[in-house]
């Protein structure tokens, strides 16, 4: 399934980025400036913290930037990635160098640790429909984090615009009978989902801005859990 090439959301001045000029938002953004000097004068402990892209692999229209604290686990980042893209069924999941059959990294593994030689990691949840998230470190500073959690969202993909396979106006309904039983896109728009025909797979869901949507009953809501 398909959809036309997404920009990125500013957490903190809300504007749309290019996703190869992210970087180059982030470090500049006045808004990100001034969020820095605000926490610098807050009483959380300095500490490395990491800039990291989460991209769903295969799937380059679903990315995220999040700054996250050194002395975090990857379980916080396990549970963050669950909460804003992956969670339906309460799947097993695990964090890897080399995706599958590689070596897999401990849940309890600080983020320092876990990107300390720089590479990327793989997180997979599901292992019968699996989800796969490569997350590389972009860069790290020195400082006190952004806010009392331990991961902060930079920057979001904006929601992929998907056509209706009948009258190619911007989709939001994802019916899987098509997919799995008509080799078809899936996508309907509100008018051809109110009376769509297929139902032996419920009734058509909505699309929503994770790369999940429509693997093993998945609907979302794909908002970030803080």
């Amino acid at each position: 399934m398909r959809a036309k090439p997404t920009k990125g959301l500013c957490s903190f001045c809300g504007q749309p980025v290019a996703k190869v000029s992210a970087n180059k938002h982030l470090s500049s953004c006045a808004k990100v400036l001034e969020a820095i000097t605000k926490a610098e004068d807050s009483k959380r402990k300095r500490e490395t913290l990491f800039h990291l892209r989460v991209q769903a692999d295969g799937q380059a229209q679903y990315w995220l930037d999040l700054e996250m604290r050194g002395s975090a686990k990857l379980g916080d980042l396990d549970h963050y990635l669950r909460e804003i893209w992956l969670e339906c069924c309460g799947h097993l999941s695990q964090f890897s160098y080399g995706g599958f059959g590689g070596v897999e990294i401990g849940m309890t593994k600080t983020i320092a640790q876990a990107f300390q030689g720089g590479e990327t990691l793989t997180h997979i949840y599901d292992f019968g429909t699996e989800s796969v998230t490569l997350i590389k470190p972009v860069r790290q500073r020195e400082g006190k984090p952004l806010t009392a959690h331990p991961v902060t969202l930079l920057m979001r993909n904006i929601d992929p615009v998907f056509e209706c396979q009948e009258c190619q106006e911007p989709a939001a309904w994802l019916c899987m009978e098509c997919i799995y039983e008509h080799d078809e896109m899936g996508t309907l728009c509100d008018q051809h989902a109110e009376n769509h025909p297929h139902d032996d797979y419920g009734e058509p869901m909505r699309i929503v801005n994770s790369p999940r949507m429509g693997m093993c009953g998945y609907d979302g809501p794909a908002e970030p859990p803080y």
